[in-house]
């Protein structure tokens, strides 16, 4: 299961942004548009997932859709993702399971031409050994985020995030009732950002840094603080304010398979 062919976004969606927003929208569309997505076909479909990162403007700045996952499911309960999951043997792409994923979770309509697709970035590999890939779309209509519904037993709450605070935390700060600090969402001291390294055993135990990022509600870290650090890099065309990688770290999808297969 490999990429599909993204046509351009239209000139007329993009022109409903301010300018910042728009020239990181081309940014990012232009990277992705460029990349080599690597061939997955010998992949089994059951290692494969997507998920879905979908961009919309607020006040002049770009906003990323968020959920908490609900806390009775077997894994990653509790914690902060994007909409997404699993391939189905029915899935013809992966822009298919992404969406089709967002649909089952938050209700988001499918084939709905207020929802532009970008374009797809090379998968990033979970602790787990699953092969993710992030597909990109943005919103043009943001009346839509109303509608949306969490799905029962699989999402606690709806939510959303500034992109640029991905490489700023700082930038957060603006952020309306964010969770208390030393809260169970939040139980760190810092006022908008954590960092942790650690051995990773399928890795080699080479070092991994955990980020960690306060939002409304569970905090933005691991696999999907690292798809949308990358995701704000690239649209913003700036480096992060902290220390990306742990020394010695691993990164990039064809040396992490690389390492966590020897």
């Amino acid at each position: 299961m490999n990429a599909v062919e993204i046509p351009p976004i239209a000139p007329e969606a993009l022109d409903l942004f301010s300018d910042s927003s728009r020239a990181a929208i081309q940014r990012l569309a232009t990277s992705l548009a460029s990349s080599n997505f690597p061939d997955l076909t010998p992949i089994p479909k059951t290692r494969l997932a997507a998920v879905l990162v979908l961009l919309y403007e607020e006040n002049g700045k770009l906003r990323v859709l968020l959920t908490t996952r609900s806390k009775a499911l077997r894994t990653h309960a509790g914690q902060t993702a994007l909409p997404g999951g699993r391939v189905d043997e029915t899935d013809k792409s992966l822009v298919e399971t992404a969406f089709r994923e967002a649909f089952e979770e938050v209700q988001l309509p499918l084939n709905c031409p207020d929802i532009h697709l970008i374009g797809l970035h090379e998968p990033f590999l979970s602790l787990h050994k699953l092969i993710v890939t992030p597909v990109f779309a943005l919103l043009t209509r943001t009346e839509l985020l109303g509608e949306l519904k969490a799905s029962e037993g699989e999402v606690s709450r709806i939510f959303s995030h500034p992109l640029e605070a991905l490489l700023d935390p700082q930038l957060s700060q603006h952020e309306a009732s964010l969770v208390a600090i030393g809260s169970d969402d939040w139980p760190y001291e810092t006022s908008y950002y954590s960092t942790s390294d650690s051995a990773v055993a399928v890795l080699g135990n080479t070092f991994y840094r955990m980020h960690r990022f306060r939002t409304v509600a569970s905090p933005i870290k691991g696999l999907t603080s690292d798809i949308l650090i990358r995701t704000a890099e690239v649209a913003y065309d700036q480096p992060t304010v902290y220390e990306r990688f742990a020394p010695g770290q691993i990164w990039g999808f064809e040396d992490v398979l690389k390492a966590s297969s020897s």
